[in-house]
């Protein structure tokens, strides 16, 4: 019987990459169920029963290791195992604390073949060493899973409570990248997407500017319209046109970005 997997992403493209990129690492594996949230995990595990379970770590509601923790507690079906974890992370920190524990795999966004290989052989040994006597015992492996899941919950807190957004996960072109925030320049919405703009690229998003305005440090970036947030420190100037409008220039771009009424204070005396 072949393995089988459920992966878990908020994000549709990375979920549809993530795919992709198994089927072609590890073709006899079987992807029977998608996520797009840390409860919608859970459930499909419990319902599913997997081998393995990919789960990003940042999720809305409930993250990847709080998901991890609920599925490690789930009565496994009859002659079964509880699933091998596969964290899906854009931070190098979780990565190495997962990795170095060897209780669960880990693989950085985006998502690269060659460590993709190396995490595929890795569950295969694990899952073929099932049963045997080379294999830790469940209760230790189970141990050692909730003493990683509680020292990642804690750097997440900690983060999040101090912390402002410091990465971006966008499509450029057909492709999902990560961009540093610091290296935007500003973020335009429309009815559909947020355009993320830096000196180098142009990307997407499907957050909207009223999400990225509490996700964001206020001091850095500065909502100068409904629709479009500037880093500060990329302000070169500002001017009125011939209708007396606030016009931001970007450093490193030439796009003027419009100062709406309501946030006309930010640049009194202009």
């Amino acid at each position: 019987m072949n393995p089988r997997a459920v992966i878990a992403d908020d994000e549709p493209l990375m979920r549809e990459q993530l795919r992709a990129r198994i089927t072609e690492a590890w073709p006899e594996l079987e992807i029977v169920g998608e996520a797009r949230n840390g409860l919608e995990a859970v459930e499909r595990t419990a319902a599913l029963s997997p081998d393995l379970v990919f789960l990003d770590i940042r999720m809305p509601g409930m993250t990847g290791i709080e998901a991890a923790r609920r599925i490690a507690a789930l009565e496994p079906a009859e002659g079964a195992e509880p699933p091998e974890i596969v964290f899906v992370t854009a931070y190098d920190e979780y990565a190495i604390q997962a990795f170095e524990q060897g209780v669960v795999d880990y693989l950085l966004k985006p998502v690269d073949r060659d460590r993709l290989a190396v995490t595929v052989e890795r569950i295969r040994k694990r899952l073929a060493l099932r049963g045997t006597p080379s294999a830790a015992p469940p209760a230790v492996a189970q141990e050692g899973l909730h003493a990683l899941l509680e020292r990642l919950q804690a750097r997440l807190d900690g983060e999040q409570a101090t912390g402002y957004l410091k990465w971006i996960q966008a499509q450029v072109g057909q492709q999902i990248q990560m961009i540093a925030v610091d290296d935007v320049l500003f973020f335009i919405s429309d009815e559909k997407y947020t355009r993320v703009q830096t000196a180098q690229l142009e990307a997407l998003i499907r957050k909207p500017i009223k999400e990225l305005v509490g996700e964001l440090d206020p001091q850095q970036f500065w909502q100068i319209h409904r629709s479009t947030l500037v880093n500060a420190r990329a302000i070169a100037g500002v001017s009125r046109d011939f209708r007396g409008r606030q016009l931001v220039s970007v450093k490193g771009h030439p796009e003027k970005l419009e100062v709406s009424r309501s946030y006309s204070q930010l640049f009194k005396g202009m």
